[in-house]
């Protein structure tokens, strides 16, 4: 146990001392005991005191100065100066505060916590016909799982069985229940809703999309947002302030107690409060929404971003191809089934995209045989008796030895088909536009975003039938990593740029620019990994509502600071003054940190504006 996390278990117990010090002190003192009474009172504080003291020296190794030590002069120089009450009530105010934050601390984020609990720890394995308990860590790629009504999917991979029934609120952010058919991607963590089924692992445990996240979540618990290093920033000036506001009071008085007054009346600043509830909360609504940050540190950077780079496959699109056509020389139907039958055995995106189209159209599918699959080029083999090839229109094209014609279709992807080694159709292919992308995007100009720029890794041609009527600023098309690099690195002299994008070859960018965040569901492991914050949830419209969050919890955050600062400050001149007693300044000073503190929970009710009227709704997917 490291000293930081036993302070904070100590936190419950100094809070339990100075009160029980106070209860016998008032009992001392009515039963004619005074001796007892300051010792009552003054041995729990010096407790407090002891562990103050350590969690100060623990923070200057670190290279840290906060605040703490004024709340240590204060109980200091109170029994210094007699003022045993004012010590104690000093100590039991200052645990409380601390024991206080933890506490609100904790149900910011109770969200991510959630996360943690619910890791999968075991999962049940179908092997050679039986089922065995393996712990999950010794699952391996292309193992089949049997996955029971209530638990967990334990690793990424595909259903086997015709529809799964899944839970992904804890994940995603969407309430209803999601309804995912064979041979579509699941993730870790979602929990099964209907009955038993069999899915097939694609990732092992340690890669799989709960286990990027949980380390996603350790991290913003260990993170810390500039805002809240500007309590460490000023601490020494606002220490001078104190320091030099109670030498005043008692050289013009010359009374100790009003030092001591000024002293506890600074004690905590509201700043060390404030400004950590108010990022982790916003960081707990955003996880509520399906954006998971990996710290306070980018919770605060997403509302001040200046440029927005964006990929297009997986980001501004669906990421998955779509049958958009079929350009046939026999019955379309017919065509559709041969090759539909054929690419059940391959894994390419577009085959999975003709399995769909048949499916919808009620076409029976035949198993095919002697299949040969060239990875990039095309799918060889027989259905029914009948020989059948697909893939790009070089490859059908040098398999029969004559010219295929090329498709003028804008914005699509062409496959050629050959039966019998007879040309007999091409097929159109679409990645779609995410629904209500064109809203996102002027949503984001309202959110202080000044360019829009695509960066994509397709054709020109595609680029810009795709992204043509969008509301970018720039277009650029046929990049290489290097490329989406140049242009992040360029755009960051004009502000701060978030990058958004799914590919492995988005990772580069998106560890280049201010903020990278990666589209995670169905995105590289590799992108999740060197991004800032994953977006669980395919909705492009949730990272607009992670930047209106941000900008709410900074607002709410600045406000808590500025009133509970200023109230600090007339706070200790008005008993540099002399109109308050130490006793009535810590009363005074634990009231505003009470009230910040409340201000800074009210960032858990942020209610997001801008996005699309979707949004607050989200469909489910089947």
């Amino acid at each position: 146990m490291t000293l930081d996390s036993l302070l904070r278990s100590l936190r419950p117990w100094l809070v339990a001392a100075p009160a029980l010090g106070l209860a016998i002190a008032f009992a001392a003192w009515h039963g004619g005991f005074p001796d007892l009474y300051g010792f009552a009172i003054a041995l729990p504080t010096l407790v407090v005191m002891l562990v103050l003291a350590m969690q100060i020296g623990s923070s200057l190794r670190q290279g840290e100065f906060g605040l703490d030590v004024i709340a240590l002069l204060s109980m200091g120089s109170a029994l210094f100066f007699g003022e045993t009450l004012a010590a104690g009530v000093v100590a039991l105010m200052y645990a409380g505060g601390q024991y206080l934050e933890s506490i609100a601390e904790g149900r910011a984020q109770r969200e991510m916590t959630v996360l943690l609990s619910r890791t999968p720890r075991t999962a049940t394995r179908e092997l050679d016909g039986r089922l065995e308990e393996v712990a999950v860590e010794t699952i391996v790629v292309g193992d089949r799982i049997v996955v029971r009504r209530g638990d967990l999917v334990p690793v990424d991979g595909i259903v086997l069985d015709a529809v799964a029934v899944l839970d992904e609120a804890a994940l995603t952010g969407e309430t209803l229940p999601v309804k995912r058919v064979q041979g579509t991607p699941i993730m870790s963590g979602v929990g099964n809703l209907g009955d038993l089924f069999r899915m097939q692992a694609t990732r092992p445990a340690s890669e799989s999309t709960y286990a990027g996240i949980v380390r996603l979540v350790e991290t913003a618990r260990r993170s810390k947002a500039p805002m809240a290093r500007l309590a460490d920033r000023y601490a020494l000036l606002f220490l001078l302030v104190t320091v030099g506001l109670a030498a005043l009071g008692w050289l013009i008085s010359g009374d100790p107690r009003r030092a001591v007054a000024v002293l506890v009346i600074a004690t905590p600043c509201p700043l060390i409060l404030a400004v950590p509830i108010a990022w982790a909360a916003g960081m707990s609504r955003s996880a509520q929404r399906g954006l998971l940050v990996k710290g306070a540190r980018v919770m605060e950077g997403l509302g001040n971003i200046r440029t927005l780079v964006l990929d297009k496959t997986g980001t501004l699109t669906e990421g998955k191809p779509t049958l958009a056509a079929i350009q046939s020389r026999l019955p379309e139907n017919e065509l559709l089934q041969l090759v539909a039958s054929l690419d059940q055995a391959s894994s390419h995106t577009a085959a999975r995209a003709l399995v769909d189209a048949a499916r919808q159209r009620d076409i029976v599918l035949t198993p095919p045989t002697e299949v040969i699959e060239q990875p990039g080029e095309g799918v060889v083999g027989k259905v029914g008796g009948r020989h059948v090839a697909i893939g790009s229109l070089s490859y059908i094209a040098s398999k029969l030895g004559i010219a295929i014609p090329e498709s003028h279709e804008p914005g699509t992807m062409a496959a050629a088909v050959a039966v019998d080694d007879q040309y007999a159709g091409t097929l159109l292919f679409s990645d779609r536009l995410r629904e209500g992308v064109a809203h996102t995007l002027n949503g984001f100009r309202k959110v202080g975003v000044k360019r829009l720029i695509l960066a994509s890794g397709d054709s020109p041609e595609v680029a810009r039938h795709v992204a043509g009527k969008l509301p970018f600023d720039r277009i650029e098309a046929g990049l290489s990593p290097e490329q989406k690099i140049a242009i992040v690195q360029a755009e960051k002299r004009d502000g701060p740029v978030m990058m958004i994008g799914d590919g492995i070859n988005d990772a580069p960018a998106l560890a280049a620019a201010d903020i990278g965040l990666a589209m995670g569901v169905h995105g590289s492991a590799g992108a999740a990994e060197a991004a800032d914050a994953v977006l669980l949830v395919e909705r492009l419209d949730r990272v607009l509502e992670g930047m209106e969050i941000a900008r709410g919890c900074r607002r709410i955050a600045l406000q808590s600071v500025f009133a509970g600062i200023g109230l600090s400050v007339a706070g200790m001149i008005v008993a540099a003054a002399g109109y308050l007693t130490p006793i009535q300044g810590a009363f005074l000073q634990e009231a505003i940190d009470v009230a910040v503190i409340l201000n800074a929970l009210r960032a858990l009710r942020i209610t997001p504006r801008l996005a699309a009227p979707s949004a607050s709704a989200a469909a489910p997917q089947s």
